[in-house]
């Protein structure tokens, strides 16, 4: 069974037994036997201040929601929100912590907003001299496959900064390493990493739990995967499956036919997947309580599966299909901010050269952050 950082604390007990301790933590922050990180900290140590990300603490939050500030009853400890007006933890914040402590689940993909809370707080740490322990996690979707376009930083937001690709194939302490060099960030930075973890592994694999790190992150392997594929379609009018029972696997919308789609996007010979035409009506989100029709991503063969590659041969299909009853919100930026650059907004778009050179940049990106890998 592979063991987490929050389990190899006791190695660090010379750091944390006199410092005021903050912790950035979210639902998948818990120990082998469940208990949460910050209690756990508690128990040793002096917790001055928790810290919440996108859907909050206790992961109850929906998707975008923002978090305010408050009293958390169970600690009464204050929960400072890092999602919403406060990005970057501010001066006050910190003021009465010595050393910071990140311990959450990840799911592999560059728009995860959990990586950016991480970075920002790295940020704030070295600007105030605080000390930042992050304990790693796996990556779900395994540390060997990269995949996908390299972000132009020209387009940052709060779901890519950095010129990663979309699948980029760290652990979340990984990342830290690799961000605190490469964007010389200057964090005093410990990473406590995982035991009996390699890099070919799947999360299904490891021994541990899945705990959903958001509302829509049912599953360790299939909506993870999926997501790679088809969170572009959040910067759309086309439902990405939020309000369903299975988030990121269907794509659909009231206007689509499943069948051309099926037939179409099955043509083009994917490996290990299958596309199946679907029907679904969302509870929520986008066309709620309005039947859909569109097709769900089937993974027949987790290992061959390219899931950036079928994103992109679905995005097309959807576009060609759907015309002027696809909508782009925010001007197209939410999708270009998604995507990494403006190309996919040319009415030229070429799914096979997009590939062919995310597939390059993906590889180059590879072997530069070899250098950080721990396992």
């Amino acid at each position: 069974m592979t063991i987490c950082g929050v389990d190899r604390l006791d190695e660090y007990k010379g750091v944390l037994k006199d410092a005021r301790i903050g912790v950035l933590t979210a639902p998948t922050g818990v120990n082998k036997k469940f208990k949460p990180t910050y209690e756990v900290l508690a128990e040793d140590y002096k917790v001055t201040a928790l810290f919440a990300p996108e859907h909050g603490i206790r992961g109850d939050a929906q998707a975008g929601a923002h978090i305010s500030t408050y009293v958390d009853d169970e600690t009464g400890l204050t929960v400072y929100s890092l999602y919403g007006e406060n990005k970057y933890p501010k001066e006050e914040m910190l003021s009465n912590i010595d050393v910071m402590v990140f311990d959450m689940q990840d799911v592999g993909a560059r728009y995860y907003t959990y990586l950016y809370a991480l970075s920002h707080t790295m940020i704030a740490c070295a600007r105030d001299g605080k000390e930042l322990f992050v304990l790693d996690r796996p990556n779900p979707i395994n540390g060997l496959t990269v995949e996908g376009t390299i972000l132009d930083e020209q387009y940052p937001s709060g779901v890519g900064e950095y010129a990663i690709p979309v699948r980029y194939g760290l652990t979340i302490g990984e990342f830290a390493l690799y961000i605190n060099k490469v964007k010389n960030i200057g964090c005093k930075l410990t990473v406590v990493p995982c035991e009996n973890w390699k890099r070919s592994m799947w999360f299904d694999q490891t021994g541990l739990p899945w705990i959903l790190p958001s509302p829509n992150m049912p599953n360790p392997v299939n909506a993870s995967l999926n997501y790679i594929a088809t969170c572009y379609f959040e910067g759309t009018n086309i439902s990405e499956g939020r309000g369903t029972t299975m988030p990121f696997e269907l794509v659909g919308a009231p206007f689509l036919n499943g069948k051309a789609l099926e037939e179409e996007l099955n043509a083009h010979k994917l490996d290990g997947v299958h596309f199946r035409r679907t029907y679904f009506t969302p509870t929520f989100e986008k066309h709620a309580g309005t039947r859909c029709e569109g097709v769900q991503l089937h993974i027949t063969d987790r290992k061959a599966y390219r899931p950036f590659e079928a994103g992109m041969y679905l995005y097309q299909a959807i576009k060609k299909q759907a015309g002027d009853n696809m909508k782009l919100l925010n001007n197209g930026m939410h999708l270009v901010h998604l995507f990494g650059d403006k190309t996919i907004l040319d009415d030229d778009f070429n799914v096979a050269k997009c590939v062919k050179l995310a597939d390059k940049t993906s590889k180059k990106f590879k072997k530069e952050s070899k250098e950080f890998w721990i396992y």
